[in-house]
């Protein structure tokens, strides 16, 4: 989806500037806002398939601009930020952006996280949900609650399916403590995150050949948890 349309909130001229010359040399189409009002004025008239939000801007405070979007839009949002405090990044995801990216940053870095929000968008729309995942030696199909290792059938409690199911659904983006814990336990529970970290560490031992070391269940400090699909 390189020709979808970006709306870029940025009020800092030198990096709104960066944006576009990278954005637009990978082949997407660009709109340009540097508060937050006309953001959300731009994104109301032009629809954009996904925005680049600061949350630093002169009129209104990047996660207010989240909230209003959410109102009546699905566009993925991705964060740029040079707020690196873990408080931020959980507002900011739990308000409803699709992913944090701290500054300063690589254009690569931007480039990936940006074609995992699209890629949702564009399931998201034709109503597909994939069934069956395969990750290296790993291979999950949700339909059937099956989930295999090495070939060899692995078994998971309710709960660790729905946390597995979860983070599938929203894979390679961060999904805040609150939101696995609403999702899976339901909103009575959204403060207990220790049953998050215990249920964690065992899918981490069922599922990962180095639990130690992850590959595809990646603590994002502070804010969630990411699973990875290497993609």
């Amino acid at each position: 989806m390189t020709d979808a349309l970006i709306l870029i909130i940025e009020d800092e001229p030198q990096i709104r500037k960066f944006l576009h010359v990278t954005l637009a040399g990978h082949g997407y189409r660009i709109i340009e806002s540097d508060t937050g009002t006309d953001g959300l004025s731009q994104a109301f008239t032009r629809n954009p398939d996904l925005i680049v939000l600061d949350l630093g801007l002169p009129d209104l405070d990047g996660v207010t601009v989240i909230g209003r979007l959410r109102e009546w839009s699905a566009a993925p949002v991705i964060v740029i930020s040079a707020r690196d405090r873990e408080d931020d990044k959980i507002k900011a995801l739990d308000a409803g952006a699709d992913d944090y990216v701290t500054k300063p940053f690589g254009a690569g870095e931007l480039l990936a996280r940006m074609r995992v929000a699209l890629r949702h968008r564009v399931m998201r729309l034709s109503g597909k949900n994939e069934t069956i995942y395969e990750f290296g030696r790993l291979k999950i199909d949700l339909d059937r609650r099956q989930v295999f290792r090495h070939s060899a059938e692995v078994h998971l409690t309710p709960l660790e399916f729905k946390l597995l199911e979860t983070l599938l659904h929203n894979a390679d983006r961060v999904v805040t403590h609150r939101q696995l814990l609403e999702e899976v336990w339901g909103r009575p529970y959204i403060s207990e995150i220790q049953y998050l970290r215990v249920y964690m560490k065992q899918l981490r031992h069922k599922l990962e050949d180095d639990p130690a070391r992850p590959r595809y269940f990646i603590n994002e400090p502070g804010a969630g948890y990411r699973f990875v699909t290497g993609e």
